[in-house]
């Protein structure tokens, strides 16, 4: 028997409200609708939701910050609307907890192909891989899994859960090209969908977090393939 899934809709703009909820309603989705941050809150805090799709733009409480209170309890995945395709809302977006972003115009049809990726692959999830040892070194490097923190030269370095996640699959096998798929499956623990550039996204910000705490050699590109860990040595 086939649940339908229940997707929290966020958006002042109430022509986009309507044009999101008949699209994902025509494909079976439980769908309700807030119109500002506030109210997004409140049913968040009261109801089950399985995705929400949220418009960073809104006034009084704005999309980054009711990603950022939700994040204080909840890992539900977040798809952030917007309304410019300005890197700044893309990377600050990221760094707070969201998982992916659509911007404005957007097909629905797009819309709905992008939630119903991210359902299915939460749905289909492979098996927990084995716990990871205590601590994981390289070059001066170290984090802990279990703590989740990051040293570098004895400098803590802080980092998202996905970006932690993210430097954690890399250096599990160091010297390994990672595709950008290989990382979405071993890195993202809801394992969700997102566009190649979000990862790249990702990506950029553990470099330059590093590149703070002295290394200039986190992560290197491999063009054409994908990633993998640099030397992760102190600049000179």
């Amino acid at each position: 028997m086939n649940v339908a899934h229940s997707i929290l809709v966020v958006d002042d703009d109430p022509h986009i409200r309507d044009v999101v909820r008949f699209a994902f309603e025509k494909t079976g989705m439980l769908i309700s609708t807030a119109q500002d941050g506030k109210e997004a809150l409140r049913q968040f805090d009261h109801n089950i939701h399985e995705l929400v799709v949220l418009d960073i733009g809104m006034p009084e409480m704005d999309g980054l910050e009711v990603c950022r209170q939700i994040r204080k309890t909840s890992d539900t995945p977040i798809l952030f609307l917007s309304a410019r395709d300005e890197e700044i809302d893309r990377i600050l977006g990221l760094e707070i907890g969201g998982d992916d972003y659509v911007t404005k115009p957007f097909s629905p049809r797009e819309l709905v192909a992008r939630v119903n990726a991210i359902l299915r692959r939460a749905r289909n999830a492979p098996a927990p891989v084995p716990a990871a040892p205590k601590a994981m070194s390289h070059g001066r490097l170290v984090i802990d899994p279990e703590a989740r923190t990051a040293v570098f030269q004895d400098t803590p370095v802080s980092f998202t859960a996905l970006e932690f996640d993210i430097l954690r699959t890399l250096l599990a096998r160091p010297g390994f090209v990672f595709t950008r798929e290989l990382i979405l499956d071993a890195a993202y623990t809801g394992n969700i969908h997102v566009a190649d550039r979000t990862i790249d996204s990702h990506v950029r910000n553990i470099r330059a977090k590093m590149a703070v705490a002295g290394c200039e050699s986190a992560i290197e590109t491999v063009h054409g393939v994908g990633f993998k860990l640099g030397r992760c040595e102190a600049a000179r």
